[in-house]
């Protein structure tokens, strides 16, 4: 069976109606453009150039060949510009994102996908880490933002894309009332934090756990906003990224306790499938991880946290 370059080599002859004209397009010698004329002759079972006109001319069969020849080769280019002409992408993303992305710099990051790419068309999923990675695993996803890391196993590509920092946030009354009292007030007091499935959940166990509170009251939440929400409303202290609740606290409606240890932060990756559009989704990954940065960029620093006693910095 013949193969591009072997067409290639045909179809310069036959424009340019010479070896030598051919060889000096394609960059190789003409020796070696012959060859490949050769094979494919052979390959076909005729002789497709008649070598003795000057310039040399296709046989009757080669001029019908060369017509499927030039659609072979234009079928080709054709093909490669899928994955060399980003901007025209026009298939299916099928993105996964933890909400706490989609609830910060997730909503920018899209705007500007569809901007760069006006054909693409994309499924969003938000859910929890680990669902996002067992749908991953099983070809539901392409793409995903998440915690984690990679599922064992999985042929997929990683790399970095953004860190929250995590803080505790409280309504003013119910600051006010910790910052008067002590470990055990704040022991007795109820936290907030994402579902049991999630890492920040299990990372907040572990937390008050070091603190000597071994059985906390932890409402447990799959949306950011619902958190954020109970805790302005006083239900609790708010476990929350500190860039998400910028505008509650400039607005007063939250305050941010001081803790003599830091929580641990929330570490996300763009994971993709190699087999899934993997320089797309590269692309689209360097596109998400500016987002993010120009999202923590802009939600940086918040005012000073409140202090309370007995378990905190004095």
């Amino acid at each position: 069976m013949f193969d591009f370059k072997e067409l290639e080599a045909f179809v310069w002859v036959v424009r340019l109606g010479s070896f030598r004209k051919g060889a000096t397009k394609l960059h190789i010698t003409q020796p070696s453009i012959s060859d490949r004329i050769t094979r494919l002759e052979d390959s076909v079972g005729e002789s497709l150039l008649d070598r003795s006109a000057r310039p040399v001319q296709p046989t009757l069969r080669g001029r019908e060949f060369f017509t499927h020849a030039e659609r072979l080769l234009e079928g080709r280019d054709e093909a490669m510009r899928l994955f060399q002409d980003e901007e025209s992408f026009s298939g299916t993303l099928r993105l996964g994102v933890i909400e706490t992305i989609a609830s910060s710099w997730c909503p920018t990051f899209m705007r500007r996908l569809a901007e760069r790419y006006p054909q693409l068309t994309i499924e969003l999923m938000v859910d929890i880490s680990p669902f996002l990675h067992q749908r991953l695993a099983e070809n539901d996803l392409d793409m995903l933002f998440a915690m984690d890391g990679l599922v064992p196993g999985l042929c997929a590509i990683q790399t970095p894309l953004c860190t929250f920092e995590m803080g505790m946030f409280a309504a003013p009354e119910l600051a006010a009332a910790l910052r008067q009292g002590d470990m055990a007030t704040f022991a007795d007091t109820a936290f907030i934090s994402f579902s049991k499935q999630a890492r920040p959940y299990s990372e907040l166990v572990a937390y008050l756990t070091a603190l000597g509170i071994d059985t906390p009251r932890i409402h447990s939440t799959s949306t950011l906003m619902t958190i954020m929400r109970m805790s302005i409303e006083g239900l609790g202290i708010g476990v929350l990224p500190v860039a998400t609740v910028r505008d509650a606290v400039d607005a007063g409606s939250l305050e941010r306790l001081t803790l003599e240890e830091p929580l641990p932060p929330m570490i996300y990756d763009a994971i993709w499938r190699r087999s899934n559009y993997p320089s797309f989704c590269a692309s689209v990954a360097r596109l998400a991880k500016q987002c993010a940065a120009d999202y923590a960029q802009d939600h940086g620093k918040l005012s000073s946290p409140s202090t309370m006693k007995g378990y905190v910095d004095t």
